[in-house]
C-alpha cells in the first residue's frame, strides 16, 4: 500500500458552509405570516392559499393561528386544554396531555399551537401583526354579519369586539366583556363597563333588538324596543353597521375620534 497523505490543518473558522448565508428565518416566518392573512382576508381557502405561497395547508393555518385570526371548534378546544395543562407542565408535556386528552396525535396537536413568542421573531414583531390580525377579524365578522345578520353571525362579532370602545345615543362611552362559566364556555351575558358601573346585558335582549330593526335609519334607542340596556344594544348595532342614526346622532357618537361602522 502507498503512502499515507498528511492530513491539511483545517483553517480556523472552516467547515461547511450555508447554503443560504442570505437566509433570515424571523424574517421569512414574518413575510409568510402577512401574506397568508392578506389572501385568507380575500376568503380564499387553505389550501388555495397553501398553493399561492407553496407551502402545507397545514403550516398556512398555523401561521393564521400563530397571528389570530383561524378559529374552529378544533383549534379552540386544543388552545383551551393546552393553556389548562401549561399552568403546572412544561411545554412539551403539555402537548403529550392534550393529545392523549383529545386523542390526537402529537404533530396534530403542534399544528393547531402557535408558533412560540421569540423563536423566529421578536415580541415587538410580534404584537404589530396581532393588531392588524384583530382589525381583521373584526373587518370579517362585521361584512359577514351585514350580509347576513344572523344570531350565529352577531355571536361570533360580539365576541371579536369585546373590550373595543362604543357610545351611546347621548356620546356616553362604553365597553363590555363576556366572561367564561365553570366549564370554560362562554355565559350569554354581557358585562358593560361604565365608569366605576357594571351592568349586565343579557344576549336575548340583544337577540329581541335584533329582531325588532325596521328600515335602515333607527333614530333613537327606544324604536328597537322597551328593553333593559337598549341604549348600549343602539351603540354596538351602530358600530356594527346594522342600522343607521340621524346626522346629529352620528355627531354626538363620532366625537372625539370615535370612528363608526369601522
Amino acid at each position: 500500500m502507498g503512502e499515507k497523505r498528511a492530513c491539511k490543518a483545517r483553517k480556523p473558522g472552516g467547515g461547511r458552509k450555508k447554503l443560504k448565508p442570505e437566509y433570515d428565518a424571523g424574517k421569512n416566518l414574518k413575510e409568510q405570516m402577512e401574506s397568508a392573512v392578506v389572501l385568507y382576508d380575500s376568503e380564499m381557502s387553505l389550501q388555495s392559499i397553501a398553493d399561492a405561497l407553496a407551502l402545507n395547508p397545514i403550516k398556512v393555518r398555523k401561521l393564521l393561528i400563530t397571528v389570530g385570526v383561524y378559529e374552529s371548534e378544533v383549534a379552540e378546544k386544543v388552545k383551551n386544554t393546552f393553556e389548562e395543562y401549561r399552568e403546572t407542565q412544561d411545554y412539551k408535556t403539555a402537548i403529550l396531555s392534550t393529545s392523549s386528552t383529545l386523542q390526537l396525535s402529537k404533530a396534530s396537536v403542534t399544528s393547531y399551537l402557535p408558533y412560540q413568542k421569540g423563536v423566529y421573531f421578536p415580541s415587538t414583531e410580534k404584537e404589530k401583526i396581532s393588531v392588524g390580525a384583530e382589525r381583521q377579524r373584526r373587518y370579517r365578522a362585521v361584512k359577514k354579519l351585514r350580509a347576513a345578520p344572523t344570531e350565529e353571525h352577531l355571536w361570533e362579532t360580539v365576541l371579536i369586539y369585546q373590550k373595543v370602545r362604543f357610545k351611546t345615543y347621548s356620546g356616553l362611552p362604553f365597553s363590555y366583556e363576556i366572561r367564561k362559566g365553570r366549564s370554560g364556555e362562554y355565559t350569554k351575558e354581557l358585562w358593560i363597563d361604565r365608569r366605576e358601573n357594571s351592568k349586565s346585558l343579557a344576549w336575548s335582549s340583544v337577540l329581541l333588538a335584533l329582531g325588532n330593526i325596521k328600515g335602515e335609519i333607527v333614530d333613537r334607542p327606544k324604536a328597537l324596543g322597551d328593553i333593559r340596556g337598549v341604549t348600549y344594544i343602539y351603540g354596538m348595532f351602530y358600530r356594527f353597521g346594522l342600522i343607521d342614526v340621524p346626522d346629529e346622532v352620528k355627531e354626538k357618537m363620532n366625537k372625539r375620534g370615535y370612528v363608526a361602522k369601522s
